[in-house]
């Protein structure tokens, strides 16, 4: 990489670690609070699942806002987002108001809905040949956010008497205003030269075999993660388990997730997208299998970490092979498609956890993921059979 691109991609991958951070800081305590705040126990989760249908709300407004002014001032406007949300939920926990707590964390989710985008603007600076390398290293950031988030969690536990958890969204707001000042510095091509050249109909492209498997698998592959990581916490104290036992779960779950990027990229290029998806989808389901073998800590950590592993290939791997199937021009609309399908799907799986859990227990969660997980494997080694995806040509 040159010199300009190497600084956009590290103020990518900076700003995509500052944004996990709060997500997952969130992630460990927002049903942790919802529980205590809830008028029903089956709403514990109603935070976190706000969250990632803020996520999927934001992704098609987000992509063309940044059509219309690009893509700098538009995760400009989704950091902003993020500090907002962060000082909405510091309210809500002041005023006790769980309606308010999960507006906030609606509004955080709609700062991540901006801040997936990172991973393609990472392309568009570095070229699709580098296309799988500057998607990992930009995923790969999110390793800060496995220590950096649930500690927060803790740290500003404590920060105010008079409210539990006030000081961690406090600090939650400084995180996105620090990705403020890092996205300011961004010097990213121009929307109208990054969409150049002819552009197909949208059902054309659409109607793709590698995208609509790219698709599918990175809504399984992302599904079954947050549908597990969200009942996590509820499961583990509910099984008698120490709340603080909860965040070395939780970071060594988020460890899974980004660590292998400094390398997927690489695996990528060696076997192809469809080779890794399928890997992914294995580690999903040996996940289930651990988790429902036993309720003890260690059944718990080693589950979350390969759920992290399996995810990690499936995204990845998702992203990496829809980005073989567009043209410049068509970039834009393509990744709103993906973005609003994807986390779509997700915000239906962060919805269903916590009902889930609730009625039916942690065993029964873990194995409504089987028959999508199964389905998005014979499809992913399907496509693997058939060889190289060629990317789409100009």
């Amino acid at each position: 990489m040159q010199g300009i691109e190497r600084n956009n991609v590290a103020r990518l991958a900076a700003s995509q670690a500052l944004m996990l951070s709060a997500i997952v800081m969130s992630m460990a305590v927002g049903g942790v609070i919802g529980a205590q705040m809830a008028p029903d126990p089956g709403l514990a989760t109603l935070p976190i699942a706000a969250m990632v249908v803020g996520v999927a709300v934001a992704s098609l407004p987000a992509a063309l806002l940044m059509r219309r002014i690009g893509r700098r001032a538009g995760f400009l406007c989704g950091a902003i987002i993020g500090v907002v949300a962060s000082l909405l939920s510091v309210w809500a926990l002041r005023e006790g108001s769980f309606a308010l707590f999960v507006a906030g964390h609606f509004l955080l989710g709609s700062y991540q809905g901006f801040a997936n985008y990172y991973r393609f603007a990472a392309v568009e600076v570095t070229g699709p040949a580098q296309a799988s390398k500057a998607i990992s290293l930009v995923v790969a950031a999110g390793i800060v956010a496995a220590f950096l988030g649930p500690q927060l969690g803790q740290w500003g536990r404590e920060w105010f008497v008079e409210q539990f958890f006030l000081g961690s969204y406090l600090a939650q707001a400084a995180l996105s205003f620090i990705a403020l000042i890092l996205l300011y510095g961004l010097r990213l091509p121009a929307v109208s030269v990054a969409q150049g050249g002819a552009a197909r109909p949208l059902g054309e492209i659409l109607r793709q075999p590698a995208l609509q498997m790219s698709i599918f698998g990175a809504s399984v592959g992302y599904s079954a993660m947050i549908m597990a990581m969200t009942a996590t916490p509820l499961a583990m104290l509910g099984c008698g388990l120490p709340g603080t036992s909860v965040t070395p779960v939780i970071q060594w779950h988020v460890v899974g997730m980004f660590a292998p990027s400094f390398f997927t990229g690489n695996l990528i290029k060696r076997y192809g997208a469809p080779r890794i998806m399928q890997i992914g989808f294995v580690l999903l389901l040996v996940h289930v299998a651990i988790a429902i073998s036993g309720a003890e800590y260690l059944h718990f950590l080693s589950a979350l970490i390969l759920l992290g592993l399996g995810w990690n290939f499936a995204f990845i791997g998702g992203t990496t092979l829809l980005t073989q199937t567009y043209r410049p021009a068509e970039q834009l609309r393509v990744q709103m498609v993906n973005e609003f399908i994807v986390f779509g799907l997700v915000a239906i799986a962060s919805l269903s956890a916590g009902w889930l859990y609730t009625h039916f227990g942690w065993t029964l969660l873990n194995l409504s993921m089987v028959p999508l997980l199964v389905l998005a494997l014979l499809a992913a080694s399907r496509m693997a059979r058939s060889g190289p995806v060629a990317a789409a040509s100009a």
